[in-house]
């Protein structure tokens, strides 16, 4: 019998709540003045915060939870200004429905680009503060006091004159029926006791214990499983398949087309679904695609780095002129591959289709984009959908885009009130991802007879991520994210160098490999190019490299901060100890200040170790500086795997990487020791899921250089035939 799942709210948390993810959030939303309730019937004191009678603490959380820590900063701050017991805190996530159905209450629900603390810290702050706020006035009204002579710490609320004390689980009811103030004040970070602490997270205790459950365990009642085979070469379409086949297969329930281009089978389980799938005689149209290789992709990239047209990004003075009157010119040319997001967790989504409702249970990083792709796939207006958000097994940009979420409801759709739960196989997942874009770079520097830097032309061409997401948000053509690290101003990346004569432009060259928002995005290739020929530069000129950087920072005093911690926490003034050698690199991406100092050795001309790196970060505000010091820890797996390991090749038209044996990660013994230095100046609010990403490349780079004498300039290092020692 199929299951037809009942879809009012409170009805949809006694159900799903036993799946754990947190999503234990339900709610009576009154039309009226009256309480609203959330699942339990506590009351909710603000949208973000629900008080249960034995004071435990329910704090919403609106961005999403992919390892990175959000959900327990995000917390703290909240926590902060509540004055709440910070050990009865809980979260929980409010769904995009529920969001749009009040007013987007909770604001965006979108958590890339390392905004999820720096975009909401202000409203979630204040969010905690007007329930504080709201608890204290109605304590205040049940004694008669005037709330001003009234404070609050750790749940309890106290009337300073007379002592008399009350704990926030009993006048939350009442507290809920107060107007909330207008306006709220907000403390200074020097007085955070919660905020601002090496807290231990909150969802640390369900992943070691295995209670947590994400998207690829979920379970529900009748529940089907259902695994996909896309056309191998992007753009090209399915011809025809044999379901005859496979049909008597065990377990086999259903075989259907999936778009233009994919075919799906469906079974009782998983596993007996892929089963069927790889037996399934399918044919392809693979389109014009098809011939294309790296080689031929390269060589169409080549083609911009000369080319007359190109977007300007960044420019100063007149560079032409100054490399035509350099009395030294140094050249270089480098290069950066697709890269794979290859996430632990591959893509999957669950879906229940009825002609009158379409829910998914989606990992994602965007839940209102999640939504509006249920409504597009399934048919449906927006009001009959609703998407419950569950942890993500990695994220890195490429759960921001929902194609394994429409297929999930193309397939639910055709099966009505069942829920589907479709899985990609991992080399569905390597071969039909969203890729880093592949670029070259040239760059020109123009030296003086005293050596001094006075112009740099660099030219980046190739792919961009906006012309393939979101065409229309492009600038008369031009994508600015391609300048990330690159700019002349702005919390997106600015250039951290004052060149005389500048001239920083784009030839856009878009392949048919799709390109996407891969952690770090263009910072990391950009860093590269810059830092790499920065310290090229230095050494044409006979300079120290960090000397020849800081001459061109004098205004620039925060990405100099972060360069001069790291150099001298490593000893840079000091001679490195024999057989070391060392490398600096800097940069500004996502609000935040950083850089990276790293020391190496290298036996045989080949194999490096990674003694030690040491990364400075500054952020603006600290949340939770140990959660910070593991970001910076992580980020480096992440750009070292990537400057080691991480490429993607075409052949035929399609990806050749198909699983980790041809897609490599660092391994714990190639893990360097890593030193972080959190320096928070204040003023200004960052993040710090991405940006130390981007300088662990260059650093490795530059102190190869410094114990070789080979630059290399396009990686990964694997097709030098370097490796970790």
């Amino acid at each position: 019998m199929n299951y037809v799942p009942k879809i009012d709210r409170r009805s949809f948390v006694v159900s799903a709540a036993a799946f754990g993810g947190g999503l234990a959030l339900g709610m009576d939303i009154p039309l009226g003045p009256t309480v609203v309730r959330a699942a339990d019937g506590s009351p909710e004191v603000t949208a973000w915060v629900v008080i249960k009678p034995d004071d435990g603490v329910v704090i919403r959380i609106a961005r999403s939870e992919m390892g990175q820590g959000s959900m327990t900063g995000l917390a703290q701050l909240v926590a902060e200004e509540l004055e709440c017991d910070w050990s009865k805190v809980s979260t929980e996530f409010p769904t995009p429905g529920q969001n749009l159905a009040r007013n987007l209450v909770w604001g965006r629900q979108f958590t890339a680009g390392s905004r999820a603390v720096r975009e909401s810290h202000e409203y979630v702050r204040k969010a905690g503060a007007t329930a504080r706020t709201m608890l204290i006035q109605a304590a205040a009204n049940e004694w008669k006091v005037p709330a001003a002579e009234c404070s609050a710490s750790n749940s309890v609320i106290t009337h300073r004159p007379s002592g008399r004390t009350t704990t926030y689980g009993k006048v939350a009811e009442a507290a809920a029926k107060i107007e909330p103030p207008k306006e709220v004040a907000l403390k200074d970070p020097k007085d955070w006791k919660i905020a601002g602490k090496p807290l231990k997270r909150l969802d640390t205790p369900p992943k070691v214990t295995g209670e947590q459950v994400y998207g690829i365990d979920l379970k529900l009642p009748g529940m089907l499983c259902a695994a996909i085979k896309d056309c191998p070469v992007f753009g090209g379409k399915l011809t025809s398949f044999d379901a005859a086949k496979v049909q008597g297969m065990p377990g086999v329930k259903h075989v259907v087309k999936v778009g233009d281009s994919a075919v799906a089978v469906v079974a009782d389980r998983w596993w007996q679904a892929k089963t069927a799938l790889d037996a399934l005689p399918a044919t392809w149209d693979e389109g014009p695609n098809a011939k294309v290789s790296s080689a031929s992709i390269a060589e169409f990239i080549k083609g911009g780095l000369d080319a007359e047209q190109a977007f300007v990004g960044n420019q100063q003075g007149d560079v032409k002129q100054a490399i035509a009157n350099a009395a030294k010119k140094v050249e270089a040319v480098y290069s950066f591959p697709y890269q794979n997001h290859a996430t632990m967790e591959p893509m999957n989504a669950t879906a229940v289709y009825t002609a009158d409702r379409c829910e998914a249970w989606v990992p994602t990083q965007v839940a209102e984009a999640a939504l509006a792709s249920v409504s597009e796939a399934s048919g449906l207006p927006i009001a009959k959908c609703e998407v419950h958000k569950l942890l993500l097994g990695g994220g890195f940009g490429r759960r921001t885009t929902h194609d394994y979420v429409q297929q999930a409801v193309a397939i639910a759709k055709q099966i009505p009130g069942t829920p589907i739960k479709l899985i990609w196989s991992r080399e569905e997942d390597m071969t039909h991802g969203r890729y880093h874009p592949v670029t070259q770079a040239k760059m020109v520097g123009a030296l003086d007879a005293n050596n001094n830097l006075t112009g740099l032309h660099m030219r980046i061409s190739g792919q961009s991520i906006l012309a393939f997401v979101n065409p229309q948000n492009l600038q008369d053509g031009k994508d600015p994210f391609v300048f990330q690290g690159l700019n002349p101003g702005g919390a997106e990346g600015q250039l951290g160098y004052t060149i005389p004569n500048l001239l920083i432009d784009h030839a856009m060259r878009n392949p048919h490999i799709p390109p996407h928002f891969w952690r770090g995005v263009n910072n990391n290739q950009n860093a590269i190019y810059l830092e790499c020929f920065m310290d090229e530069l230095a050494h044409a000129a006979a300079q120290d490299p960090l000397e020849f950087r800081r001459k061109l920072m004098s205004k620039h005093p925060k990405h100099l901060a972060v360069l001069n911690a790291v150099a001298e926490r490593v000893g840079w003034d000091k001679p490195a100890p024999q057989g070391i050698y060392r490398g600096l690199a800097q940069q500004m991406g996502y609000g935040s200040y950083v850089a990276a100092a790293a020391e190496i050795s290298v036996t045989g001309g080949n194999k490096i170790k990674i003694h030690r790196i040491v990364g400075a970060t500054d952020p603006g505000h600290a949340v939770n500086p140990a959660q910070i010091d593991r970001q910076v820890a992580g980020s480096f797996v992440y750009g070292l795997s990537a400057l080691f390991y991480g490429e993607c090749t075409v052949k035929d038209g399609r990806i050749e990487q198909t699983n980790f044996d041809t897609y490599n990660s660092m391994r714990i013994a190639e893990m360097p020791k890593v030193e972080s230095i959190v320096m928070p100046s204040g003023g200004f609010w960052g993040g710090v899921g991405e940006p130390t990403i981007f300088v662990a490349a260059p650093a490795v780079l530059n102190a190869f250089f410094a114990a070789t004498g080979k630059r290399i300039r396009s990686v990964p290092l694997k097709n030098h035939n370097i490796s970790f020692a």
